[in-house]
């Protein structure tokens, strides 16, 4: 009944899953995502195709490598940034279980 009313959380259980699930399963899952859309439309693989035709074609090898590293960069900071507030949510309710018991 604790549960049903609120009086006992399950967070930090489900809040350990949610963050697995965004920092491992949905870039995995969007990866999949993208290449599907590609191949199921037509016009989305050739938006692809020509963008990268117009624009990764025309930077030099220099560009090229410091966008991977800017968007690699990017990925772990976004990552890091998750993992942060995970670790904050978590801290909450255990601050939260210390103070009610």
């Amino acid at each position: 009944m604790d549960f049903l009313s609120f009086k006992s959380f399950i967070s930090i259980p489900v809040l350990i899953g949610f963050y697995y699930m965004g920092a491992v399963v949905m870039p995995i899952f969007l990866w999949f995502v993208s290449l599907w859309l590609t191949n199921k439309f037509q016009f989305i693989d050739t938006l692809q195709k020509k963008s990268k035709e117009m624009i990764w074609h025309r930077f030099t090898l220099q560009q090229k490598i410091l966008f991977v590293v800017l968007f690699t960069m990017a990925f772990l900071f976004i990552e890091l940034f998750w993992r942060m507030m995970f670790e904050f949510l978590i801290a909450y309710m255990q601050i939260r279980d210390a103070l009610v018991h």
